[in-house]
């Protein structure tokens, strides 16, 4: 198991711990160096790494033609960037593959809470985080490209251990767009979730 003080430590802030665990147990992979290659939906073979720059070079190798994921959190090694000369290996530290995919996860659960009408009912929470972790591993909800399509910013997200109603407005709270500035075409996304893309490459081989 990923160990929980690093996930404390690099997360990103804008999304709850609990839903963090959830998204990582679930969607994530314990290997920092772990590449998962998809051509559709066919899974694709390839080298396990032993260092980043074995991980890196998977990575290139195969952006552009498949959907390749990687690290901790198997963010999608195509968003953002225009050409995969641009990878750099902060993908595959820890702290940085963390905190780049919780951030573009985040994302992704304010789309699935807007598109529930962001409920507060302890018994929907659930399936709010089932379709969340689906869109990330598919690229897409309700046809969107959840990776290109625009944050829906604030959104009221009730904490997972709300109990009931009388206490709803206590264990609601605001999930806060970080505000970061949007960095150059051409650079490596640190905030996916504010980035404008030119051109996406973690959708090659994916259909709604």
């Amino acid at each position: 198991m990923v160990d929980l003080a690093l996930i404390q430590q690099c997360a990103d802030l804008n999304l709850r711990l609990a839903i963090v665990e959830q998204f990582i147990e679930r969607a994530g992979s314990q290997d920092p160096l772990a590449v998962s290659v998809r051509s559709g939906n066919r899974i694709v073979l390839v080298p396990k790494p032993t260092t980043p720059d074995d991980t890196l070079a998977v990575i290139r190798d195969n952006l552009g033609r498949n959907t390749v994921r990687v690290g901790i959190t198997q963010y999608p090694a195509g968003v953002g960037i225009v050409e995969a000369g641009q990878l750099k290996e902060d993908l595959v530290k820890p702290c940085e593959n963390i905190r780049l995919g919780t951030a573009l996860f985040g994302k992704v659960y304010r789309i699935v809470m807007k598109w529930y009408g962001n409920p507060t009912a302890k018994d929907v929470l659930p399936q709010v985080m089932d379709d969340a972790v689906i869109a990330w591993q598919t690229g897409y909800f309700e046809g969107v490209a959840v990776f290109r399509a625009e944050d829906p910013g604030d959104v009221k997200v009730a904490r997972p251990e709300a109990a009931n109603p009388e206490t709803s407005e206590q264990d609601i709270s605001p999930e806060k767009d970080n505000g970061a500035t949007e960095p150059g075409n051409n650079a490596l996304v640190s905030d996916p979730h504010k980035a404008g893309i030119r051109i996406d490459l973690s959708g090659v081989g994916i259909r709604p």
